[in-house]
């Protein structure tokens, strides 16, 4: 323990790579410790049953907070080290769930979950970024697509917990969920003590030593002699050495030729995550299924657990083929069918739905007609599948892998706090839109799809499989609107260089793509 970490920890790819997502999996834990009890009796008695705008500005107070988490991420991250600010946020998350647990009014729930979102913002933006930088090369896209799949168990361990403690009369059964969401927390804090810094950190802060000896756990069982131990601490040592050449690092230099372009597609692609409507989804799924007749609290929670048991599992193959299927074809496919389910239930919606009292409030349903229902429903799971096994693990995975070590921390977490900004706009915006201009709500989510899929069309180049070389060449050639050409092209003109540094690759114990792929060079 005299490294500062377990050794035999170091020595697993897939622990080291994945154990940072119990940070994702707060996200997910937050998400659903609202959606179960929004029909709570105890909780709308305790809170002084908040309407559409009182119920959007609570739920959107976490996100809140995330973002200011994601925001000071970049600084922070680049000051303390990447593990220890995973650290910080176990414990900020700590104190964030008490103070939720101990609410007794609006405010201090407010409170509680602005700390606690301070929390997942620092997370959510550190976690990938550990990933990418202390994971093999050849794993790891996979290893990032773990964070989303965190948020969906996160999801779903705290809407059952929810759904449990529903049958338990009084204020426990919405403090014991809010209390029993500090132990994952607990757990990471405690955990990332036993893990690896970040090596490309460490050589940043002239700490060489101890970053050959991470790479050597890491990458070489223990040997700091392997050939691509030894030419991985090179490059990043050579690296670091080159941006300190070129100054100190700052915010502007996300604007230069060549990381521009970059850092708007990061961000474009998190704030498409959040103008999917998903997040909408998993916060107010009660509201959508009981705007289509699905009445009674019970039933509905039902329902409401159908969804995140399939948002867990059609993730699964998407971490396991996302190196395979490639960014575009999961990015294009995702938002096509999601556009399609979210236009098809506004129209259902609008044909046959009316305004009508359900639990003392005006909302749009549908009534009598339970055929209707049951498949407005099922178009609502098809909804969440389409968006798990496509845009939920890729919003994660690109952001993480586009951008060059020297602007890395600052640029990603830039990203996320855009995936902030939306859920915060998004979850104060909703329960007002649901209850004034109703199935129209279906159509909005459904455009910003659609825009989202020309978007990708038109300018989110491929990175599967793409060697450091090929993602620099990439975004140095400037031509914006033709992703799918400069792609291929990229591939076509580096064929021949990639084939005669095949005999150079075989000498240091790996491929090209086996030391390449996914690698954080600039």
């Amino acid at each position: 323990m005299g490294k500062g970490y377990n050794a035999a920890i170091a020595a697993n790819p897939y622990i080291v790579g994945t154990f940072a997502c119990i940070g994702g999996g707060l996200f997910g834990l937050d998400i659903s410790s609202m959606s179960g009890v929004l029909n709570n009796p105890s909780y709308l008695r305790v809170f002084d049953h908040p309407g559409p705008n009182a119920q959007g500005a609570i739920v959107a107070s976490m996100p809140a907070g995330s973002l200011v988490g994601a925001l000071i991420v970049g600084k922070l991250a680049d000051r303390i080290g990447r593990k220890k600010t995973i650290i910080i946020s176990g414990i900020i998350w700590v104190i964030g769930s008490i103070l939720q647990c101990a609410s007794i009014n609006r405010g201090m729930l407010v409170v509680g979950r602005i700390i606690s979102g301070l929390s997942v913002g620092l997370a959510s933006a550190t976690v990938p970024l550990y990933q990418a930088e202390i994971s093999a090369p050849s794993i790891r896209g996979r290893l990032i697509s773990f964070q989303q799949w965190a948020i969906t168990w996160g999801i779903l361990l705290q809407y059952f917990v929810q759904f449990g403690c529903s049958y338990i009369n009084g204020v426990a059964s919405f403090r014991i969920p809010w209390a029993l969401q500090m132990i994952p927390a607990i757990l990471l804090s405690s955990g990332m003590m036993f893990f690896p810094e970040s090596p490309r950190w460490l050589i940043d802060h002239g700490r060489d030593e101890e970053a050959l000896q991470i790479l050597a756990d890491v990458h070489g069982k223990g040997d700091a002699a392997v050939p691509l131990v030894q030419l991985e601490y090179t490059e990043i040592h050579n690296q670091v050495k080159f941006e300190r050449s070129e100054g100190s690092k700052s915010y502007v230099d996300l604007l230069k030729p060549g990381i521009f372009r970059r850092v708007g597609l990061g961000m474009s692609l998190q704030m498409w995550s959040q103008l999917t409507g998903m997040n909408i989804m998993m916060y107010y799924i009660i509201y959508v299924f009981q705007g289509a007749g699905l009445t009674g609290t019970r039933g509905n929670l039902i329902a409401d657990s159908v969804q995140y048991v399939l948002n867990v599992a059609l993730t699964v193959p998407a971490i396991i083929y996302i190196d395979k299927w490639g960014r575009r074809p999961m990015l294009i496919i995702g938002l096509t069918l999601m556009a399609f389910w979210l236009f098809l239930v506004g129209g259902l919606q609008s044909r046959f739905g009316h305004w009508g009292l359900v639990s003392g409030s005006e909302v749009w349903v549908i009534s009598d007609h339970p055929g209707l229902t049951k498949f407005i429903i099922v178009c609502s799971y098809l909804f969440v599948c389409s968006f798990a096994i496509t845009m939920g693990p890729v919003s994660w995975t690109y952001p993480a892998e586009i951008f060059p070590m020297r602007v890395r921390a600052k640029a990603v977490s830039l990203a996320t706090a855009t995936n902030w900004v939306f859920n915060f706009a998004l979850a104060w915006a909703v329960p007002p839109a649901l209850a004034s201009i109703g199935p129209k709500t279906y159509y909005i989510f459904g455009a910003f799809n659609a825009a989202g899929l020309i978007h990708v069309l038109f300018m989110f180049p491929e990175t599967k499989g793409c060697t450091l070389e090929e993602v620099e060449e990439i975004f140095g050639q400037g031509h914006v609107f033709d992703a799918w050409n400069i792609n291929s092209n990229v591939k076509k003109s580096l064929e021949e260089v990639l084939a005669q540094s095949e005999g150079k690759s075989e000498k240091h114990s790996g491929s090209m793509d086996e030391k390449y792929v996914g690698d954080d060079k600039s």
